[in-house]
């Protein structure tokens, strides 16, 4: 997607004193109340507003369109993403390779099931909103958190490249967005956690043995 267009979704301007991030937070917040009760179809600006109780000039400061507003929520949850995975990834430096793959994956899950009704609802509207630019982003930071670390494992010689490295996050991201598709009971996310730590520790456990 082109920066151009990129750069029609993004807010007309930051907050700077406290109480304007209080409202735009509340603008985003109002943001995922409608777009989980009335779908992205029936998202207006004018519902936003109503929902976060400040006035539609008041969320016009700051988001220009609704595709302005989703892009806002897009970008915020995948943010909380990157980051819980930046955090894992660094509190696991200099451990045994499984149990830094554990880790991060079990972060990875857990941040994605906190808001699992958002993380669908985004899946829906993210091709028309830069969600593809917004994903390439997030994933680059975790593949650079994920490359940090794995350079320190304790018990391999060698870490694993690029490559591997990629493997695992779209093994990661492909298998959430099945499940959380699916709607799953929360005995099957435990097993999902589980089944999905083992999937990413066996294959990384091969991939750095064959360096």
């Amino acid at each position: 997607m082109p920066a151009a267009t990129l750069t029609a979704f993004e807010p007309r301007k930051t907050p700077v004193q406290a109480r304007a991030a209080v409202t735009v937070e509340a603008i985003c917040e109002a943001t995922i109340q409608v777009l989980l009760s009335h779908g992205a179809e029936r998202l207006t600006t004018t519902r936003v507003a109503d929902r976060a109780g400040v006035s539609v000039g008041t969320l016009y400061q700051y988001y220009p369109n609704k595709q302005s507003l989703l892009y806002a929520v897009m970008e915020e949850h995948l943010d909380r993403v990157a980051t819980a995975v930046e955090a894992a990834c660094e509190q696991s430096c200099h451990k045994p390779l499984a149990e830094m793959i554990k880790q991060v994956v079990e972060v990875f899950v857990d941040v994605k099931m906190d808001r699992a009704d958002i993380s669908v609802a985004l899946y829906q509207v993210a091709a028309d909103v830069g969600g593809p630019a917004l994903v390439k982003r997030a994933g680059q930071r975790m593949r650079k958190a994920l490359e940090a670390m794995l350079q320190t494992a304790l018990d391999k010689e060698s870490p694993p490249d690029k490559l591997a490295i990629d493997m695992m996050l779209a093994a990661m991201s492909g298998v959430m967005r099945s499940m959380l598709e699916a709607r799953p009971a929360p005995t099957t996310v435990r097993k999902l956690r589980e089944q999905l730590v083992l999937l990413c520790q066996s294959y990384m456990a091969v991939a750095t043995a064959q360096r």
